[in-house]
């Protein structure tokens, strides 16, 4: 049986997304979302913070995640 992770929903925590799938720094990064410092803030939080479009960015995310 094959595991499926979850996927990315914009109440995750940045830093919880990057954790379980590191390839989406590369996203968030595109998306100008500091998920340095600012990453303990969930992604809705972090797209209205810098201004990026929120529906872009998850299907982005769920993309690179392949869910």
């Amino acid at each position: 049986m094959i595991a499926t992770k979850e996927k990315i929903t914009k109440d995750m925590i940045v830093n919880d997304a990057i954790k379980l799938y590191p390839d989406t720094i590369g996203v968030f990064s595109k998306f100008r979302i500091d998920s340095c410092c600012g990453g303990a803030v969930s992604i809705e939080e972090a797209s209205r913070r810098d201004k990026a479009d929120l529906e872009a960015l998850l299907k982005k995310l769920n993309e690179t995640t392949n869910n």
